[in-house]
């Protein structure tokens, strides 16, 4: 084996040359893989998420982001809708309806209002603590918990939506009550209130203090007829206790109160079929879509799309080729001395071809090794990364 010596003692002193033929060919293969392993990845879980959810009712406009906004939570929030859309799906009696309210942000990962029939819908088990119990409480995904570092007992505040904004609302303080399991879906970084804690949010529902039980100073002065006077120092209150939480109350028709998407959940074929055809009756405020169409629509698009890089990727491995053979032809006229001295020293010529050869498939046979560790580790992590592009930058 006194030729595979030879080979290995070249390419260690051709490093340069090595190093850029490893390369070529690492990335000529590794590239088209990994769009391969990704796009099969996003496209199997845009699918199973919009397969899970049967129907979407919002606000009349773009179907594709209503259909976003619902599964994922992140996109361009759509127009507002009344509460009172639930009740008339729930009138028809061909669905049942799991409102969504998703306007507000805490530590920049979405808060969801919703009812406690989207834990049902979406089969989300508690890994701690309990579920929603009152105004003011929150459950948390499981990679928000972790990332965090929350737990049942702490509080979580919600981001004000115009930080310049001072006249405007204040943030809620939320009390943590539960963890979720892992479920791998957007679901795993979203805050979930009740609704009406998001109303709370929104300004549609508040508390007021009782001054005759308030000790501070700052906080209240007595007028000159021996009442009692708030001070700019008290807020209406954005943190819902045992204490103050009877003060809490609403402004207004909650019929009236708005949603951003709901989902009905019909039980069978027939139901959705006369849904559909319920709303598309309707009025024209309101749209109906099926997210697993508006979803196939999307990747079809995105195939299509895909047949550029897959043809840019053919005509990259076709000048890596091209690279290849000028390497080989320029080594092979910058060898020939070399050829010749071994040639004199009785190497046949057979060897010597056996010698190039060999030295290639070294560095196809490494090359390849360095593709199938990247792949695997790709395919490990792709679940992760398409996740992360889904639901935004909070992964």
């Amino acid at each position: 084996m006194s030729w595979l010596n030879l080979v290995i003692r070249y390419i260690q002193y051709h490093k340069l040359k090595t190093l850029i033929l490893v390369a070529s060919i690492f990335l000529t293969a590794f590239l088209p893989i990994t769009i391969m392993i990704l796009l099969a990845q996003f496209n199997e879980k845009i699918i199973s998420r919009a397969e899970s959810t049967p129907l979407v009712i919002g606000a009349r406009g773009s179907g594709l982001d209503l259909t976003l906004h619902a599964l994922y939570f992140t996109t361009k929030r759509p127009d507002k809708i009344p509460y009172s859309m639930a009740a008339e799906i729930r009138e028809t009696g061909w669905a049942r309806p799991v409102p969504i309210y998703s306007q507000f942000t805490a530590r920049g990962f979405p808060i969801v209002g919703t009812s406690l029939d989207y834990f049902k819908f979406r089969n989300l088990q508690l890994a701690q603590g309990q579920s929603l119990s009152r105004l003011g409480d929150c459950v948390l995904g499981s990679q928000i918990a972790r990332k965090l570092q929350l737990g049942p007992g702490d509080r979580l505040l919600s981001d004000p939506d115009n930080i310049l904004d001072l006249g405007g609302q204040y943030p809620l303080k939320m009390l943590v009550r539960g963890v979720l399991e892992p479920t791998s879906t957007p679901d795993d970084w979203a805050v979930f209130v009740d609704l009406k804690t998001t109303w709370v949010i929104e300004g549609l529902g508040h508390g007021h203090q009782n001054l005759a039980e308030e000790t501070d100073d700052l906080k209240v002065e007595v007028r000159s007829d021996g009442t009692l006077q708030a001070t700019a120092a008290v807020l209406p209150f954005m943190e819902i206790t045992d204490s103050n939480i009877d003060s809490f109350h609403f402004h207004g028709e909650t019929a009236d109160f708005p949603v951003t998407a709901v989902i009905a959940v019909a039980p069978d074929e027939k139901s959705e079929t006369l849904l559909m055809g319920h709303f598309q009756a309707g009025g024209d405020e309101t749209q109906l879509v099926q997210p697993v169409g508006v979803i196939e629509e999307l990747m079809s698009l995105v195939f299509q799309v895909k047949k550029f890089f897959d043809l840019n990727a053919i005509l990259i491995a076709i000048a890596t080729l091209f690279l290849l053979i000028l390497v080989l032809v320029l080594s092979q006229r910058l060898r020939q001395r070399e050829m010749q001295t071994m040639f004199k020293l009785g190497c046949s010529r057979g060897t010597m071809l056996l010698l190039q050869l060999s030295e290639l498939a070294i560095l196809f046979l490494f090359s390849s090794l360095m593709v199938a560790v990247a792949v695997w580790a790709v395919w490990i992590l792709a679940g992760d990364v398409v996740q992360s592009l889904l639901i935004g930058s909070h992964g």
